[in-house]
């Protein structure tokens, strides 16, 4: 896959442009603030309908501007896409793919596979299980329509019954009614989530020993409720104590994914450059695990990623990410000269580009 124009109308502080890219590897100079992230934020958004920061749909927009505009111009297994996205304030966001509207935006995921590695995902390792829930769920939602559905409907049950359980309801049939569809999808999100676990251990592995060219030996471990089985009794006994306290204690949504670095956790011992490698390895077995699922490679998003690497490890990544297996890739960085020397070296197609208050240049090639 292949994203061959952007068109960005007031999305954070990119005001207005309009940018072509090369179909292997692009790149974006400027010093912090200057848009480089946002611009790597609004293609997420066009594969995912939402930002990758998380930030509300009305703060996307310009301050002083009352919609912003969206469309990417892709090249999709040998045939044209145009995705067009419009967040207008205090109005339903619109989606459409060639001119047609999406009734749901869950349509729309999985179409346009993409990776991002970026500075917040440190979060995955120091942050709460919601986050790693998230992380799992995104890339099997991107090739299994199956279990977004699943995932939809299982949300959707646990709200209800958090409601019964806070209103302080005692209609046991009601109970039972919901405990039963949260078996019912809760089975299907965790027997995808701990395949997807077993599948990612080695080729995580892989990753993580070349970049470093080291013997450490990494580890995903996926911890569920749901492994002791008969969810439904669990829900039952736990009933009352769940009305105590107004909400659901057990299920998926509970599930943990422990990040370890041989036996310990790698958030109580790794150091900076270990924890930048190992989300650096988890995200490109993603990539390949996309890859391997879907039709076309995904994007590849690296948003300053070089930070608190060493030279050799960086050369590794960019050399690594250059092989044919890679699609088209965007690196953010804010020292040319570092990316330059790798660059030159490499025979493969790529544009540069200087970003500076919101403003996208191609630069001159060294």
């Amino acid at each position: 896959m292949i994203l061959n124009k952007l068109s960005i109308l007031n999305y954070k502080n990119i005001l207005q442009s309009e940018i072509h890219f090369s179909p292997k590897m692009n790149c974006f100079f400027g010093n912090n603030g200057m848009g480089k992230t946002n611009l790597l934020d609004a293609i997420y958004y066009l594969s995912f309908c939402k930002s990758y920061m998380n930030t509300p749909d009305n703060h996307v927009i310009c301050n002083t501007e009352e919609m912003c505009v969206l469309q990417g111009d892709y090249v999709l297994e040998d045939r044209e896409e145009a995705v067009f996205c419009a967040i207008r304030r205090r109005q339903r966001k619109q989606f459409k793919r060639n001119m047609k509207e999406y009734e749901k935006l869950s349509e729309h995921i999985g179409l346009l596979p993409l990776v991002m590695v970026s500075p917040a995902d440190s979060e995955l390792i120091q942050g709460g299980s919601d986050e790693r829930r998230r992380f799992l769920d995104l890339i099997i939602s991107q090739q299994d329509r199956p279990y977004l559905h699943a995932l939809i409907h299982y949300n959707k049950a646990l709200l209800q019954r958090n409601t019964l359980l806070k209103n302080e309801s005692t209609d046991n049939s009601l109970y039972e009614v919901l405990e039963m569809q949260l078996d019912q999808y809760g089975q299907q999100v965790y027997e995808k989530r701990k395949a997807l676990v077993e599948h990612f251990i080695p080729v995580f592995n892989e990753y993580y020993q070349t970049i470093c060219r080291s013997s450490e030996q990494v580890d995903l471990c996926y911890i569920s409720q749901l492994a002791q089985g008969d969810l439904p009794g669990m829900l039952s006994r736990n009933r009352e104590r769940d009305r105590i306290l107004g909400y659901t204690t057990v299920g998926i949504h509970k599930d943990e994914l422990e990040m370890k670095m041989g036996d310990a956790l790698i958030r109580r011992f790794g150091s900076q450059g270990q924890n930048k490698t190992y989300l650096i390895a988890l995200k490109l077995a993603q990539f390949a695990f996309l890859k391997q699922k879907g039709h076309t490679p995904p994007i590849l998003l690296l948003d300053d990623i070089f930070d608190k690497l060493d030279a050799r490890r960086v050369e590794q990544i960019v050399q690594l990410v250059s092989n044919p297996d890679f699609g088209q890739i965007f690196i953010t960085d804010t020292n040319r000269k570092y990316l330059d020397e790798i660059l030159s070296s490499m025979d493969h197609d790529y544009t540069l580009f200087r970003v500076e208050q919101g403003n996208i240049q191609t630069m001159e090639k060294v």
